[in-house]
């Protein structure tokens, strides 16, 4: 079984955007990097031919979830998670943590844990670090994250502290517990708004030392404008050498930006969300399908695009689909916004070779909107 990696293969000459390469026990991803969420072991709407097939070489899929529905247990009994949902690529499981934030008013959390009632029946779930990492082992996924506590924004000092203190004692348990099987396992810097508690998880999730580092706590209530300046001021408390992971963030502007400021790697239900609400992403900018102006609009979604919905269909066939309530809306669109992240960062990637990043980053900045309603 090969070992996870991380290697710098080149980096842009005036920013500090770099090109790099991840490998895992089931194969290399190309870096900067999108992954596309598939909480319950499905990326919604996709197949994992099609994802594949759209350039995506890892997924995220999640703790909470899939102990709940189906059970690890039967994860692990039918192969792990990859032969389970017939995925190729390799996977990151995201650890429980989001759903300390997520599922507050269905949770008790304290030092040595979180008791959560589930979302579906009510059925009482303990997450500890420890059952954390034993659930990820079950499902056999290539990068396991380490279970943290994530608080809300806006909080004041004392939260943050105590959400970094937390995620510090869980960090080295998490650590304790994995495995030395050729996986790898990521820490998580919290920490806020706030630049000094931000510092000092900083350092005390680098001495407990990981296979790479991921920035928690953005996107969870503060403005998008906070959220960049967290990251900015955060990614160069981080290790040169090792994958930075930005969690949750995730429209075409945050990551031409962040890859700008150094991140590896992405993921976001904002694709396959917008994509089932009828957002769609363009190149100059993004559109609500349902808008009776694309009523018997011939176009394609966008012209610059190569995907399979662009070249087979009408703007004016997909509004119809999706105000009939057709599955295969949800299907079109969906593969519609993957190809147009996984085509950024290929453009991205690119850019960073040829050393011309500022150039691409302020252009796609020029015709990047937030996403329609």
């Amino acid at each position: 079984m090969s070992r996870f990696g991380f290697s710098i293969l080149a980096r842009d000459r005036t920013t500090p955007a770099r090109r790099g390469r991840v490998t895992t026990p089931h194969g290399t991803i190309e870096t900067p990097a999108f992954m596309p969420v598939g909480t319950a072991g499905t990326v919604k709407a996709m197949t994992p031919e099609e994802v594949t097939g759209l350039g995506f070489e890892m997924i995220l899929a999640n703790t909470y979830h899939l102990t709940l529905r189906p059970g690890e247990e039967i994860v692990r009994r039918l192969g792990g998670l990859h032969h389970f949902m017939g995925w190729g690529g390799s996977i990151l499981t995201d650890s429980g943590g989001f759903q300390v934030l997520s599922l507050s008013e269905r949770r008790q959390i304290g030092d040595d844990g979180v008791v959560f009632r589930s979302h579906l029946d009510g059925t009482r779930l303990e997450m500890t670090p420890e059952r954390s990492m034993a659930i990820q082992e079950a499902l056999g996924s290539d990068i396991a994250m380490a279970f943290d506590d994530c608080p809300p924004l806006p909080s004041d000092r004392e939260r943050l502290r105590q959400a970094v203190d937390r995620t510090t004692a869980w960090a080295r348990r998490s650590r304790a517990a994995f495995p030395d099987d050729g996986r790898a396992l990521f820490g998580i810097l919290q920490g806020g708004h706030d630049p000094g508690v931000r510092e000092e998880s900083a350092r005390a999730i680098l001495s407990v030392g990981f296979d790479a580092y991921a920035i928690g706590g953005v996107s969870v209530g503060e403005s998008a404008a906070l959220s960049r300046s967290v990251v900015e001021r955060t990614v160069p408390l981080l290790p040169a050498d090792r994958a930075r992971y930005l969690m949750g963030m995730g429209t075409p502007r945050d990551l031409v930006e962040m890859i700008g400021h150094g991140i590896d790697l992405f993921d976001c239900v904002l694709p396959t969300r917008n994509a089932r609400n009828g957002s769609l992403f363009t190149s100059s900018g993004s559109i609500q399908i349902k808008r009776a102006e694309f009523k018997d609009d011939p176009r394609p979604i966008d012209e610059a695009c190569g995907c399979d919905t662009c070249r087979r269909h009408s703007r004016a066939y997909l509004r119809h689909l999706f105000m009939a309530g057709e599955i295969l809306a949800f299907r079109l669109n969906t593969l519609h916004n993957l190809h147009h992240y996984a085509d950024l960062m290929r453009r991205a990637r690119a850019a960073i070779e040829a050393g011309r990043y500022a150039a691409f980053r302020d252009a796609a900045l020029a015709v990047a909107t937030p996403p329609a309603g």
